[in-house]
C-alpha cells in the first residue's frame, strides 16, 4: 500500500479547471513547508485545455504521472451536454494508472455542520462496477442498458487493502455494502470475496449491510462505522452523504491508490461561479495532501502536522465563504493562516 518513500517526492501536479487552479498552488504553499524536498512537475488535463487542444488528457500528463507515481488533481468542469472526443480526464486517468482504491474519510472537524463523534473511512472499489461505462440504448432509443461488471480479482484487491489499512492504523471493523439480496450475480460475488478476504483478519470485526440500510445509518448515527468496504457506485454516493457529517464537500479529500500510485484530489468540482474570486476553500486540497503523505509516502508525522494545523486554524474561526460569510477570509489567508500553525 505504502510506496518506497522516495528522496526527493516527485509530484505530478494537475490543477484542472475552476477552483482548482487556486485551492491547488494553496495546498503545495501547504506541502513544502513540511516537505520541503518535494518535487512538482505541473502538467495539463480538463475541459480548458480541451477545447484548445482537443483532448482532456494529454497522453504526456498519463507518463508524466506513471513517472512520478503521485499525482495531486485539483478539479475538472464538464459540459453540459455531449461533446464529440471529450471524456472525463479524472475517470480515465484512474483507469490509465489502475488506482482502483479509492479513499474516502469523513472526520470531524470544528465547523458548524460538522458532526462530533463521526470518524469513518470509505474504501472504494474504483475501477468497475457500472462506471466502466459500457451503455447502449435499444428499441429505437427508448431503452437504455447498462452494464455492470464485478470480478474476484478488483474485489480481491480492494478488501485486502481494506483491510490491511484497518489493520495498520488500527481501525477495528469494516462494515461490507451491497445489495446482494437482489443482485445476486454481482453484488453477490463482491460480499462473497469480500467475506473470503475478512476471513483472514479475525482480530477486526466484519459486518454487512445493504446499501440502502447503510444509507439509513449513515443518517440516522454515522457514528455507527469505522471502515466502510463497497463498490464504485454504492461507494461514491455514500462517501458523498458521509461528506456532509465531516463539514462538507469542501472539505472532504480524498486518495486513490494502486499498485506503486497514488492521486490525491479534493472531491468538490471546479465551482465556475467563484473561480478567480480568490475565495475557494482549499481545505479539502490540503487534506488531499495530507492523505497522500501518510497513505502513500508515509510520512506519518508531516502528515499530522497538516492536519493538525487545519483543524486549529477552523477551531479559531478562521474560515472562507463557503463555511460562513460572516468574517470569512480569502484563499490566500486561510492557507497562510494554516501555514502558521505549522512547524
Amino acid at each position: 500500500m505504502n510506496a518506497t518513500t522516495p528522496n526527493p517526492l516527485q509530484l505530478c501536479v494537475i490543477e484542472g479547471d475552476g477552483i482548482g487552479q487556486e485551492v491547488i498552488p494553496a495546498a503545495l504553499d501547504v506541502l513544502k513547508r513540511v516537505a520541503p524536498d518535494v518535487v512538482i512537475r505541473p502538467m495539463q488535463a480538463g475541459w480548458g485545455y480541451f477545447q484548445e487542444h482537443g483532448t482532456s488528457l494529454p497522453e504526456e500528463t498519463v507518463e508524466a504521472a506513471r513517472e512520478c507515481k503521485a499525482v495531486l488533481f485539483g478539479a475538472v468542469s464538464s459540459p453540459a451536454y455531449p461533446v464529440e472526443g471529450y471524456f472525463s480526464p479524472i475517470v480515465r486517468l484512474r483507469r490509465r494508472l489502475q488506482a482502483y482504491a479509492n479513499l474516502r474519510p469523513a472526520q470531524y472537524l470544528p465547523v458548524p455542520t460538522a458532526k462530533e463523534g463521526v470518524d469513518l473511512l470509505v474504501v472504494r472499489e474504483n475501477t468497475e462496477d457500472l462506471y466502466i461505462g459500457h451503455e447502449h440504448t435499444e428499441n429505437d432509443g427508448q431503452t437504455g442498458i447498462a452494464e455492470k461488471v464485478i470480478t474476484r480479482e478488483a474485489t480481491e484487491r480492494v478488501s485486502r487493502l481494506a483491510y490491511e489499512l484497518a489493520r495498520r492504523v488500527g481501525r477495528k471493523k469494516v462494515t461490507i455494502v451491497h445489495k446482494a439480496n437482489v443482485l445476486s450475480q454481482s453484488d453477490g460475488l463482491f460480499r462473497r470475496v469480500a467475506l473470503e478476504i475478512a476471513a483472514h483478519y479475525p482480530e477486526i470485526t466484519t459486518d454487512e449491510l445493504y446499501v440502502d440500510t447503510a444509507a439509513y445509518w449513515l443518517v440516522k448515527e454515522p457514528t455507527r462505522f469505522d471502515i466502510i468496504l463497497t463498490m464504485n457506485l454504492y461507494g461514491d454516493i455514500l462517501s458523498d452523504m458521509a461528506a456532509a457529517w465531516g463539514g462538507g464537500m469542501g472539505l472532504a479529500p480524498s486518495l486513490s491508490l494502486g499498485e506503486e500510485i497514488a492521486l490525491a484530489e479534493p472531491v468538490h468540482g471546479s465551482a465556475p461561479d467563484i473561480a478567480g474570486k480568490g475565495i475557494a476553500n482549499p481545505t479539502a486540497a490540503i487534506l488531499s495532501v495530507a492523505m497522500l503523505l501518510r497513505h502513500y509516502w508515509n510520512r506519518l508525522e508531516a502528515a499530522d502536522q497538516v492536519e493538525r494545523a487545519v483543524r486549529e486554524t477552523l477551531a479559531q474561526g478562521d474560515h472562507t465563504i463557503d463555511i460562513y460569510a460572516q468574517d470569512a477570509i480569502s484563499t490566500a489567508d486561510f492557507t497562510a493562516r494554516v501555514c502558521a500553525h505549522l512547524p
